[in-house]
C-alpha cells in the first residue's frame, strides 16, 4: 500500500509530526466530562499549540527559548488535564483481558508501522512512546497536476492511530458487551526533541503505576514496559 502526502514540502516538512520523529502519545477512554469543560480545554490547548507553531517560525535565539518554554507549558497543561480526567469516566482498562488486547495490539505493530519504545496501560488511559517507520528516506516525490506530492509505503501517524484505536475499541467492546465510543476522539501527542527528554518521558511512562501507589517498582506492573537500550 502507498500513502500520499500532499502537505509535505522538501525543507518545510510538517512541524507537528516531522517524519523520523519519536512520539509520546496518551490515549484516554471516552467518558462523560461535561461539554463545557471539554470546550474550555480544547480552546486553551489550541491556543498553546498555535503559540508553539507561531514562535517556531521565528529564527532568533530568544524566540527559540520562548518556543521551548511554550512546549513545556503545553506538556504541563496536558498532564494537568489527564490528572483531572482520571477522576471521571469509565475504567475499562482495569480489566486484564482488555489491557492484554491493548498490549498485544501495540506489540503486533512493533517493527511493522513503528518501533515501540515503551507503554503503560492504566485504568482509563494509555501512555506509549514509539517512532513511526515513516521518515524522509521513505518518501518518493512525484509531480501531480504540477504540484509536488510525496508517497511512501510506511504509514503516517493518523493512519497508525486510526487502525490501532479501531481494532482495540472493537475487541474491547465485544468483551464489555457494549457499543459506542471506546477511546476519546482527541489524543495527546508530543514530538520528543532530544535524548534527555526521551529518557525523562520513558521513565514518566513506566512509573505511572508507582506514582498511583499501585506498585513499588514499575517492573511489578504487568502492563508497563520499555525497551532497554543496548550497551
Amino acid at each position: 500500500m502507498k500513502y500520499e502526502y500532499r502537505q509535505f514540502r522538501r525543507r518545510k516538512l510538517p512541524h507537528i509530526h516531522p517524519p523520523g520523529s519519536t512520539l509520546f502519545l496518551t490515549l484516554r477512554l471516552a467518558d462523560s466530562i461535561p461539554k463545557v469543560v471539554v470546550q474550555q480545554w480544547k480552546a486553551e490547548k489550541d491556543w498553546l499549540k498555535g503559540e508553539v507553531i507561531r514562535i517556531s517560525r521565528k529564527a532568533n535565539d530568544d524566540q527559540r527559548v520562548e518556543n521551548l518554554n511554550q512546549q513545556e507549558r503545553l506538556l504541563s497543561f496536558h498532564r494537568k488535564w489527564f490528572a483531572y480526567q482520571a477522576k471521571h469516566g469509565p475504567t475499562w482498562l482495569r480489566n486484564d483481558a482488555i489491557a492484554q488486547i491493548i498490549v498485544d495490539s501495540l506489540k503486533h505493530r512493533d517493527g511493522k508501522v513503528f518501533n515501540l519504545c515503551s507503554y503503560c496501560v492504566m485504568s482509563n488511559h494509555l501512555h506509549t512512546v514509539f517512532r513511526p517507520l515513516l521518515d524522509e528516506r521513505s518518501l518518493r516525490e512525484a509531480l501531480i497536476d504540477g504540484r509536488p506530492t510525496y508517497f511512501s509505503s510506511d504509514a503516517p501517524l493518523d493512519v497508525i492511530m486510526h487502525s490501532f484505536k479501531s481494532y482495540t475499541a472493537n475487541q474491547a467492546n465485544k468483551l464489555l458487551r457494549r457499543s459506542g465510543a471506546f477511546w476519546e476522539t482527541e489524543s495527546y501527542d508530543h514530538v520528543i526533541r532530544n535524548e534527555a527528554e526521551f529518557n525523562r518521558i520513558q521513565n514518566y511512562v513506566v512509573k505511572n503505576p508507582v506514582k498511583a501507589g499501585l506498585v513499588d517498582d514499575w517492573r511489578d506492573w504487568p502492563w508497563s514496559w520499555k525497551r532497554e537500550s543496548k550497551k
